[in-house]
């Protein structure tokens, strides 16, 4: 072997010095014995599953929780060291937690107006993120999501674990074989209890409730306006507050949403109309979001439409509606010679006269975590079954729906047929929802119907235009509070 000249040793030196300068910390690729070590930022009932899913994972640990409420994460970490025998370490603000160079990613059950800004942050502590769905609170933060998990080269996966489901892969395979024809539309259903006795009401109070005395209530609020407390309890009921939440269709639905968006071949961009009807009826509570809402989603040539209902399947009953063969909570596509009806983990195909072809099974959400944990180690966005991009896309269609109910109008359900003309599938979902709120004997004239405007979406920019867009766009992103401010630039 000829030697190296002293000139030449530096000179390889150097080149090798700075590959590995390139390389961020989080981005070596780790040995099989090299554990990931991952901290979990909301520690109420989904972070606590998050704890259990990761940190049984091979390869992973667990070393750190973070939770606004102290009774929280101390409780947490309680039951951490008595069922696994180890100590983990524990914060209440999460910029501390990003701080430490020793954690690997984060996984975030936190309310939604908290999850853009914190896996901004993370990306920027250079940490990889799984981050709950909806992925944003509104469409513009959503993007800057994108944005800094491309900047900062960051591993981001959204918890939409059907993405991960072999099942709908391959229906979706065979949809787009031809096997049944071209595809008509796509339907997405969220049927799911927020009545009586369930944990959709929002129980009202006569004047500001303090929180409990276990949160750091600044921090909870973080980018959302620090609102006095008006219902019962802080936690959970904050789905249905636009404060804080954004509804059952940001909730439960952008589970089908996704889904829905999937089969129609997964357009990786907004639809370019929307029109919402709707509104809160038959519980007489403290909430704002919709719990009874259509939104017709106008993507060419097959448009998307969605159904919420959190009433019963009439006024009495603790059983929920359906639509063909008993779906609640999943979706279908009509195709020219036949339909596809999935829920949970999968479905079945099935001709126009209802007689099963195929069927598609799993379990719903299967390996979802583990695809985060492999695509950690890979760094490879590529090996992601749900990366940012497509969490904000179907997040955001969930934020156009919820954008054109906040501006309607109350209206006679006869001048909203007339408004429909002569949409078909719109005026089957309208008609049925009619239907649904007699049995639930909702009283239209008390609590009349909102439909809000169709609007007209710039899908490159991301912004409504044309009529109504100057009100549409003011719910595009929010006013933050310093210093929890999601930044323009990222």
């Amino acid at each position: 072997m000829s030697k190296l000249t002293r000139r030449e040793f530096i000179k390889s030196s150097v080149a090798a010095g700075a590959a590995i300068a390139v390389l961020a910390p989080n981005s070596r690729v780790r040995g099989a014995n090299d554990d990931l070590r991952f901290a979990v930022v909301g520690t109420g009932g989904q972070g606590g599953g998050h704890i259990g899913y990761f940190n049984e994972k091979k390869g992973v640990r667990v070393v750190a929780l973070c939770d606004a409420d102290k009774a929280h994460v101390e409780n947490r970490a309680r039951d951490f060291e008595k069922k696994y025998g180890q100590k983990v370490k524990t914060y209440i603000d999460v910029r501390k937690l990003l701080e430490d160079k020793s954690i690997d990613a984060i996984t975030s059950a936190t309310p939604n107006h908290w999850h853009s800004l914190v896996t901004i942050w993370a990306c920027q502590a250079e940490k990889d993120v799984y981050i709950e769905k909806p992925v944003s609170h509104n469409i513009w933060e959503g993007r800057k999501m994108v944005e800094a998990a491309r900047k900062y080269n960051r591993i981001v996966q959204t918890g939409t674990q059907r993405r991960s489901s072999e099942a709908y892969r391959e229906a979706y395979e065979y949809i787009n074989e031809g096997h049944i024809g071209a595809i008509k539309w796509v339907r997405g259903f969220c049927y799911k209890p927020r009545f009586k006795g369930t944990n959709g009401i929002v129980n009202g109070t006569n004047g500001p409730n303090s929180p409990p005395a276990t949160v750091d209530y600044n921090l909870w609020c973080g980018p959302a306006e620090m609102e006095p407390l008006r219902r019962e309890k802080l936690h959970y009921k904050w789905h249905w507050v636009w404060n804080t939440g954004n509804g059952d269709l940001g909730n439960q639905g952008i589970h089908e949403m996704d889904l829905a968006r999937w089969a129609l071949g997964g357009p990786e961009k907004l639809a370019p109309g929307v029109i919402s009807i709707g509104g809160r009826l038959g519980v007489n509570d403290a909430g704002e979001t919709a719990n009874t809402q259509i939104i017709f989603f106008d993507y060419k040539p097959a448009p998307l439409i969605f159904e919420v209902r959190g009433l019963p399947r009439k006024k009495g009953d603790t059983a929920m509606d359906y639509y063909r063969r008993a779906t609640q909570i999943g979706i279908c596509v009509q195709c020219e010679d036949g339909y596809f009806a999935g829920g949970g983990g999968g479905g079945w195909t099935y001709d126009n006269n209802g007689k099963k072809i195929r069927q598609f099974s799993g379990r719903a959400g299967a390996g979802h975590h583990q695809n985060f944990i492999d695509a950690v180690r890979s760094h490879k966005v590529s090996d992601l079954n749900a990366d940012i991009l497509k969490g904000h896309i179907s997040s955001a269609l969930c934020h156009m729906g919820n954008v054109s109910h906040r501006i309607g109008k109350k209206m006679p359900a006869s001048e909203i047929k007339n408004a429909i003309g002569n949409n078909a599938e719109l005026m089957d979902s309208f008609d049925r929802m009619l239907e649904h709120l007699k049995v639930n004997e909702v009283d239209l004239e008390k609590e009349p119907i909102t439909m809000g405007p169709m609007l007209t979406m710039d899908t490159r920019r991301e912004r409504f235009v044309g009529e109504y867009s100057d009100w549409a766009n003011m719910y595009v992103a929010r006013n933050y509070r310093e210093p929890f401010v999601v930044p323009e630039k990222v």
